[in-house]
């Protein structure tokens, strides 16, 4: 078995040791030109298509004419850029560049550092692949705590507005967090935070009023079933945002719902299977619907809960490099296994997707998925930023290339607006999946 890497198929991180150089052109840092530089050599060298290099600095030159004139530097005079055959010396050009309209312009438009995020976000733009990004420090930082989960002192619940009363809906309640042990249920809805309505908020409003320091106190009020429930006081805690939420559904069939694929959610998942386990599953559901992606990693280590031998995804990166990825050993006792998928399952989610339908041992039931079948490789930069280059495309086991195309579930069960993800009343595609393992399981005699 090969082992990869933390590449990210929605995204990945690979640690970079950078030293800055102490000199560079007068006008930008050492720091700054440097990031000009390595960002330039990155793109050239990494991203899974040959790119020209004209082409890469037109794409700087035109992102640093814009930033400009959105400046108020109108008209911006951004002098052009000829390409020679050497990269490092494209780049040195690129970092003058930016080091003469520093000079010009820059105390008028920001200064160096959005100069040199501009040059930098218009090379990775410059090969027309969305995928392909700079990315600022807060929000390099925002995507590892999006996969990776913030910490953060609140109550422990996800939350969505009601479309119908535009009150505070609780989509799910943290295992072991101030919450569940205040007695808060998926489902509940929300009507006053402190003596304040929920109604017409938006969750990040709602959000502000649950969160406060550790150990301080929200007094909520709740509706269970059409029922106002007595005040509920809850006392705040650190929450660590999971990855996996799970719970037995009535038949014996074990529901884990996977929001993303981090560096914790595989054991997230065995913990949870492990608890379902315990509890007597005959069958599991997994459910990936709108789970865009997350690490290459985590998508191996997931699908090989279910799948005990062979291929996972084989990886071909640039000049057609073919690496293959088995699964890890780790599989669960087999039982009758439902995946739901929608449009919005993305990237490492269709990579377990695909390698359980190609292998055969469990059913996926939903809408198409979105159609990601490439990789990107994260670099961070000096300063927090990073860039983000696709650097590889992915195939499934049966060497499936689903990128723009996606994978077609094996029932076909539509997703209503009004479902409400997780709940077998109002969610038809989980019934769908239900109804799927219930025959299994009847068949099975189990």
């Amino acid at each position: 078995m090969k082992r990869v890497l933390p590449i990210l198929a929605a995204t990945a991180l690979l640690a970079t040791a950078i030293i800055p150089s102490a000199t560079t052109a007068s006008g930008i840092s050492g720091l700054e030109g440097d990031e000009i530089e390595m960002s330039f050599s990155l793109l050239t060298s990494e991203f899974y298509k040959k790119v020209d290099q004209q082409v890469a600095l037109d794409g700087a030159r035109a992102e640093l004419a814009d930033y400009l004139e959105h400046s108020g530097v109108k008209p911006a005079k951004v002098p052009a850029l000829r390409a020679s055959e050497d990269p490092s010396l494209n780049a040195k050009n690129l970092e003058r560049e930016v080091s003469l309209l520093n000079g010009l312009y820059g105390p008028r438009v920001g200064g160096s550092r959005e100069l040199t995020y501009a040059a930098i976000a218009g090379l990775m733009s410059s090969v027309k692949d969305k995928y392909t990004t700079f990315l600022s420090p807060k929000e390099y930082a925002q995507l590892n705590e999006g996969l990776d989960g913030g910490n953060f002192s609140g109550v422990g619940i996800s939350i969505q507005v009601d479309e119908k009363t535009k009150l505070l809906l609780v989509n799910e309640v943290i295992p072991d967090g101030p919450a569940e042990h205040a007695g808060l249920q998926a489902g509940d809805t929300i009507t006053l935070i402190d003596g304040k309505s929920t109604k017409g908020l938006t969750t990040d409003q709602d959000a502000k009023l649950l969160r406060g320091d550790k150990g301080t106190i929200v007094k909520l009020t709740i509706v269970r079933d059409g029922t106002e429930l007595p005040e509920i006081a809850v006392t705040r805690d650190m929450i660590h945002q999971p990855s996996v939420y799970s719970k037995l559904l009535d038949g014996g069939i074990g529901y884990a719902r996977l929001t993303v694929f981090g560096q914790n959610t595989a054991d997230e998942l065995t913990q949870a299977l492990t608890k379902l386990q315990a509890q007597g599953a005959k069958a599991y559901i997994l459910d990936l619907r709108d789970n865009g992606g997350g690490y290459l990693n985590s998508a191996i280590d997931v699908s090989s809960k279910f799948i005990s031998s062979g291929p996972i995804v084989s990886v071909e990166s640039r000049g057609g490099n073919d690496t293959q990825y088995d699964a890890e050993n780790t599989a669960i006792p087999p039982k009758p296994l439902a995946v739901l998928v929608n449009k919005y399952t993305a990237s490492a989610s269709e990579i377990t997707s695909g390698a359980i339908q190609d292998d055969g041992v469990g059913a996926l039931i939903g809408e198409k998925t979105y159609g990601k079948g490439v990789v990107q490789t994260i670099h961070p930069l000096p300063d927090g930023s990073a860039v983000k280059i696709t650097s590889a495309r992915y195939l499934t086991p049966r060497g499936r290339d689903i990128n723009l195309v996606g994978i077609q579930p094996d029932i076909v069960s539509i997703e209503p607006r009004t479902a409400k993800l997780g709940d077998p009343l109002t969610d038809p595609q989980l019934q769908s999946a239900v109804t799927y393992l219930e025959g299994k399981i009847a068949s099975a005699g189990t």
